[in-house]
């Protein structure tokens, strides 16, 4: 489904980094999968980075615009090499001289979906995405994806965290979407505690394995039932969530977790679980976040 002409689309902070330029990699294939337009921004800081801030001067000004314009240039390039000529897709670029995360979450009102690099570089005009990606995934208002590299596993699985929290919901919506979009099978994870087992004593995680089973099946099958196309595979252990996430995220071509989650046993803390795998696999996460509408663009 196309995006309404007012909205963003894909939405990338870049910086002109690795993760950056994997970030503008992976947004574009998304963009085309997803039908819409693509928004490359680029930040500029109005201080020189050290303590106290203090103004730029006006040489050093205008070599941050310049190198602002340069980034996203090359983002530009990056982006148009991935989606080819062959499939026309609307992509803008957009420089602000505004603070990260603030800019990034106000955008977000307007986006389908926020990405950004795992980190970025350090240097004068640019802030580190390692603490933009940690600030908009507690703030954005769409779902957010990090992305560490580009490599691409196009015949791996989606990997979803469930808990039955409404955060899990959120992802598991989704990572059914998702997974639907690409062909590619869902492996749906419940990580019954987040407690080492040993620590129950009595405890026959043979007889909460089947309740548990039961549970995740209930909660799948509407979802299943919307997309039939997708090819489920449940897998209930008791194990500390963000563990078992990390270690099904190597065999994933993406990982898709809540925001939040329930704070009990049997509950997987998708708070800690979502900052855990975001910053322990190289596998892309998103954090699925309330999509929450702008009636127009921000002016930030």
């Amino acid at each position: 489904m196309d995006a309404p002409a007012d909205r963003h689309g894909i939405l990338v902070g870049v910086d002109g980094s690795e993760p950056s330029n994997a970030a503008v990699v992976w947004a574009a294939r998304e963009a085309a999968l997803r039908h819409v337009p693509l928004t490359l921004i680029h930040m500029l800081n109005a201080a020189v980075p050290m303590y106290p801030e203090m103004p730029l001067s006006m040489g050093m000004g205008i070599w941050r615009d310049e190198d602002g314009r340069r980034v996203l240039q090359c983002a530009l390039k990056v982006a148009e090499d991935v989606i080819g000529a062959g499939r026309p897709l609307p992509v803008s670029t957009e420089l602000k001289c505004s603070p990260p995360v603030h800019t990034l979450v106000q955008l977000s009102g307007n986006a389908d979906m926020l990405v950004v690099g795992s980190h970025g570089r350090s240097a004068v005009g640019r802030r580190l995405l390692g603490s933009v990606s940690s600030g908009v995934i507690r703030r954005a208002n769409c779902p957010v994806a990090v992305i560490r590299d580009e490599t691409a596993r196009p015949e791996a699985p989606v990997v979803v965290g469930i808990d039955g929290s409404p955060a899990s919901e959120l992802a598991t919506a989704l990572a059914f979407e998702e997974a639907s979009r690409r062909g590619a099978e869902l492996k749906a994870v419940h990580a019954w505690s987040d407690i080492e087992a040993v620590e129950l004593p009595g405890l026959d995680w043979t007889v909460f394995k089947e309740d548990a089973d039961r549970i995740l099946a209930e909660r799948l099958a509407g979802w299943q039932e919307r997309y039939p196309d997708v090819t489920v595979r449940r897998v209930v252990v008791c194990d500390r969530p963000a563990r078992q996430l990390i270690n099904q995220a190597e065999s994933a071509q993406l990982v898709v977790v809540g925001s939040h989650g329930r704070g009990a046993v049997g509950a997987m803390l998708l708070g800690s679980v979502s900052n855990s795998v975001v910053h322990s696999t190289s596998t892309p996460v998103i954090v699925a976040r309330p999509v929450h509408t702008q009636s127009r663009r921000s002016t930030v």
